[in-house]
């Protein structure tokens, strides 16, 4: 059996806003990674590389002209992941991209294309791909226990304070953020990797809770290529505890509770996430038969409180490494993120226009 490559890897963290820093952590506290540079022009981000004796650079351009690090993961606003990624191909660095992986759909497909061609691994950052909870739901339903998929129901449901709008965050308030361009992207992943690829969207909005000129609150209907119908409600005006953050527990800043957010049905059978309880009716397959549940467990997992021990952006950059050395193949790539950013903007544009929104 051929030993495993555990051999140390060089990350560069660009961007050491909020999200790089919790790159920057992952980076120093994973076996086999090693912190190689910052790489932010704010005087803070130099205090800290040199705090950390590490080094510090301006922007990637500079850096690449120097130093050519194992790895380097983008966490730079939404508008210079395209340049940046861009830049990372054209010198072959693995990445790991924040996502959303670009601004637009058209960016995108032209870096996954571009990513293709040069033969250089993107991993993009939609954490909760990484989490025991998904994968284990993701493995009981591609197992085939619940029979053909036909319905899928989704609640984001959770209450933004009223400071999280006010003074320098005002802007969240503001046409270009709202529930659909902030929060949005990472349900219809979920929802995505649980069931595949999205055909077309309808939606509805509502800027009714606050009056703020973006919505805070929509309803959407899926349409899935597999045949499945999905329903899916978000809000940031709603005491709810149906969102992943709140039902995984993953995120230790949010309280927990034992409730679902996800719901996946099947000819066969039903299943909860994260909750990852099983409904079925055995072999009799008849509304007449009793309901069964049985309740799925992991490893990483708690057995009083039943809470998750795993960390996502550890579990994240561990698999960056392994892409870095080759020996794993980026969970989520550039074409696949591509999908997924396609599939939110298009809810945008069809609560905009009240179309139904194919997906090519």
């Amino acid at each position: 059996m051929a030993a495993e490559d555990t051999r140390s890897v060089r990350i560069a963290v660009a961007g050491a806003g909020l999200i790089g820093q919790e790159h920057i952590k992952r980076v120093l506290a994973v076996p086999g990674a090693q912190l190689a540079a910052i790489v932010d022009p704010a005087p803070k981000a130099k205090e800290q590389a040199e705090s950390l004796q590490v080094s510090w650079y301006p922007d990637l351009e500079v850096m690449l002209a120097k130093e050519k690090p194992d790895g380097v993961v983008i966490g730079l606003p939404n508008q210079f992941h395209f340049k940046a990624g861009m830049e990372l191909i054209r010198h072959g660095v693995p990445m790991l991209m924040e996502k959303p992986v670009c601004e637009s759909v058209e960016e995108a497909i032209r870096f996954a294309d571009a990513a293709e061609v040069a033969n250089v691994p993107v991993l993009v950052g939609h954490h909760r791909r990484h989490s025991p909870l998904t994968q284990r739901a993701k493995s009981i339903i591609d197992s085939g226990r619940l029979g053909r998929i036909t319905a899928v129901q989704g609640f984001c449901w959770f209450l933004k304070p009223k400071d999280y709008f006010e003074g320098k965050t005002a802007w969240r308030g503001q046409p270009g953020a709202g529930v659909l361009l902030l929060n949005l992207i990472h349900v219809i992943d979920d929802l995505r990797n649980l069931c595949g690829d999205i055909e077309s969207v309808q939606a509805s909005s509502s800027n009714a809770a606050r009056g703020f000129p973006v919505e805070d609150t929509v309803g959407i209907i899926l349409r899935f290529r597999n045949g499945a119908i999905g329903t899916l409600a978000i809000s940031d005006a709603a005491v709810s505890p149906w969102n992943w953050e709140m039902t995984a527990g993953e995120n230790r800043a949010f309280p927990r509770t034992d409730e679902a957010c996800y719901f996946v049905a099947g000819m066969e059978g039903s299943l909860s996430v994260p909750r990852l309880e099983l409904w079925h009716h055995g072999s009799d397959l008849s509304w007449w038969s009793p309901l069964r549940s049985e309740r799925a467990s992991i490893p990483e997992q708690d057995p009083f409180t039943l809470q998750s021990t795993s960390d996502p952006l550890t579990n994240q950059m561990q698999h960056f490494c392994g892409v870095i050395r080759g020996t794993a193949k980026p969970l989520l790539d550039a074409r696949g993120a591509a999908k997924t950013l396609a599939a939110t903007l298009a809810v945008k544009e069809a609560a905009a226009t009240g179309w139904i929104v194919p997906l090519s």
